[in-house]
């Protein structure tokens, strides 16, 4: 050979050659036991340890769950029809981790980083491990950037920060899908990556969903993860894990993310019928004793960072839900515990017609006021109170009592307001019309306006805030101005 390429090979080839030394070289293998149900049984392999990632001779892959003295339980990632009792195992050496990147933006894939949409494969250069550490305390920062939902009984009484956990809960049918969906769609332009995972849903609602958020063009910024609920019980365990590790590539590069966890009561029951065909000591409802601390570390991830560290944030919207709106029940309990408050939905609000239909009294966001712009938390003030009163109030007219005219007024007042709080979905508001509508209604703008005219004026509001281009740092004189000469136009 005269190219250069032939002497750099053989040089390569005689230092390899010079370099190896004979030796006894020893390599675990194991023997499938039993397989059904999404779970393996595995003999031999006596050096495998937690969340090693098994691959079989058949080409099948599984991930260490369960240790015992003669056994090792593993649960199925992937399978094929060949994989049956006797089939060899080999040890890989390998966690299991999710490719990372920009790539996955647009993208619909598996817990695994395999695509849905009928895409190529993502060309991720990066990969992380779905089980991490969350950050510690030194590399933690406050939370004091809003997240807007566009949903305007949350900017305003129930205010979400960046880096904030704020779950989502209530029972089937309330909208709290909706909520999630409404939220990503307001992150359109405000540089937000989202990740939205779906666990154990039917193929129906995955398309669904994908088309809602194609449709209003924000699958352009967001990741889908899917693990259907025909897919197998490990894949659905690890979707929620590999959808964080894909936000918190994003966080750590500085960014601002946003990850939906749809939702957490089937992953709650999905863990626990790997753990009782893993043969686990049941707990209580059956659920394995170790499910709040399976939680516990997802959520923890998110967080908002300090400077030294990038200042990325992940906000987490989990959604779980209840039967009959028993919010004392075990999951549901669990997490809202170890997240930093609630919007909790109400059957009676959704069936009276309040959407969202979000009880206000059981709804609570415990570090978001820290995080509202200043001018909107001024505006809203006591707001939640006096809305509060007057449900009670509203609820004592019931008896055919005689108000006191200051208790007429400010009955009028709640229902206007309640009316204001109505949203349709996929309509998020930008944060100026938030802005619009509380000075209005502060500036007694509403006051003569008919509950069933309120739509009207908000759309005349909606519609004159965006000509004048006023933002939050507007002096308020201007927005009272602004207000008073739209609110004239519908009385």
């Amino acid at each position: 050979m005269t190219s250069e390429a032939g002497p750099n090979l053989l040089d390569t080839r005689a230092d390899w050659l010079k370099q190896y030394r004979p030796g006894l070289r020893i390599s675990e293998q194991g023997s499938v036991v039993s397989v059904g149900d999404g779970i393996v049984w595995i003999s031999g392999l006596p050096s495998v340890a937690m969340e090693d990632l098994l691959l079989f001779e058949d080409g099948s892959q599984a991930m260490v769950f369960d240790l015992n003295e003669e056994l090792v339980g593993a649960v199925l990632l992937r399978e094929s029809e060949q994989l049956s009792a006797g089939s060899i195992v080999f040890q890989s050496h390998l966690t299991l981790s999710v490719p990372v990147g920009d790539a996955l933006l647009g993208r619909v894939i598996g817990p695994l980083g395999l695509p849905l949409d009928g895409g190529e494969m993502p060309d991720c250069s990066a990969r992380l491990p779905m089980e991490r550490a969350s950050p510690p305390i030194v590399a933690r920062d406050f939370v004091q950037k809003p997240l807007y939902t566009g949903i305007k009984v949350i900017d305003t009484l129930i205010p979400i920060g960046k880096g904030q956990r704020q779950l989502l809960i209530g029972d089937e049918g309330l909208g709290r899908s909706s909520i999630a969906l409404d939220t990503v769609i307001n992150q359109r332009g405000k540089s937000v990556f989202c990740v939205y995972v779906l666990i154990g849903q039917k193929r129906s609602t995955v398309v669904n969903s994908v088309e809602t958020l194609r449709s209003y063009g924000a699958l352009e910024y967001t990741t889908v993860v899917v693990a259907e609920a025909t897919a197998l019980p490990g894949l659905q365990h690890l979707a929620p894990f590999a959808g964080c590790a894909i936000a918190e590539y994003w966080m750590q590069q500085g960014k601002d993310t946003l990850v939906v966890y749809d939702d957490l009561a089937t992953h709650a029951k999905t863990y626990r019928e790997l753990s009782l065909l893993l043969r686990r000591p049941p707990g209580r409802e059956a659920y394995p004793g170790d499910i709040f601390s399976v939680h516990a570390r997802l959520l923890e991830r998110a967080t908002c960072l300090n400077a030294a560290n990038g200042g990325g944030s992940m906000t987490a919207l989990p959604i779980v839900e209840t039967e009959q709106g028993e919010i004392a029940s075990y999951i549901p309990t669990n997490l809202i515990s170890i997240t930093d408050g609630q919007l909790y939905l109400e059957r009676n609000l959704f069936v009276a017609g309040f959407r969202p239909a979000i009880d206000i009294a059981k709804s609570v966001s415990r570090i978001g006021g820290n995080a509202q712009h200043h001018c909107i938390k001024t505006e809203a003030g006591q707001m939640k109170l006096d809305y509060l009163q007057f449900l009670e109030l509203e609820a004592f007219t019931r008896f055919g009592a005689r108000l006191e005219s200051s208790m007429e007024i400010a009955i009028k007042r709640g229902r206007v307001l309640r009316e204001i709080f109505k949203q349709d979905r996929f309509g998020p508001l930008s944060v100026e019309v938030q802005m619009a509508w509380l000075v209005a209604f502060n500036e007694g703008c509403f006051d003569d306006v008919e509950p069933e005219n309120v739509a009207t004026v908000m759309t005349t509001l909606q519609d004159g805030v965006g000509a004048a281009q006023l933002t939050l740092d507007t002096p308020r004189e201007q927005w009272s101005v602004l207000v008073t000469q739209l609110s004239k136009q519908n009385l």
